[in-house]
């Protein structure tokens, strides 16, 4: 499978930790406040478990596998598969497939969108950020921003 990286235009591009972002809907355009945010990630990508404590976080893959932990059961999903992770139960994912993977992540409510942006960086190009391990204090800043917007981060990334 080839990883497509064609160039997002008209949209707001974010380096999150290691994947690129781009922010599809704000949850500030609809009444709802449904937020959809397109990822990129490269292989092993994982992100701390963690829990959303006011919406569900539904995850639709675009390209690739990841490995998906929601409340302590394990499912791998591809291309074209769409998964749930409700609110209140912890979960996490990581990219299996060696070319990373694109996906989709809905979410309603501004908390989400909100710790994106504020534990983001401009992306310099539309391209993943160059592969970097978190420091200490990234670490500690990602916590409290997550905490402030509604998401609890109560466990280590998938191995």
């Amino acid at each position: 499978m080839t990883m497509t990286v064609g160039t997002i235009t008209g949209k707001e591009l974010f380096w999150f930790n290691n994947t690129l972002v781009a922010v599809r809907i704000s949850s500030a355009e609809g009444e709802d406040a449904i937020c959809v945010v397109e990822h990129r990630m490269p292989h092993g990508d994982s992100p701390p478990m963690h829990v959303h404590r006011h919406e569900d976080e539904v995850f639709h893959i675009l390209e690739g596998q990841l490995r998906f932990r929601i409340d302590g059961q394990e499912r791998v999903a591809g291309t074209g598969e769409t998964l749930i992770a409700p609110k209140g139960l912890p979960h996490t994912y990581r990219v299996e497939s060696p070319e990373g993977a694109r996906a989709l992540t809905v979410t309603r409510g501004p908390g989400f969108e909100t710790m994106l942006r504020r534990a983001s960086r401009p992306a310099g190009k539309p391209e993943l950020p160059p592969l970097s391990e978190p420091t200490p204090e990234m670490i500690e800043a990602l916590v409290r921003i997550c905490a402030e917007n509604g998401i609890d981060i109560v466990g280590s990334p998938l191995s």
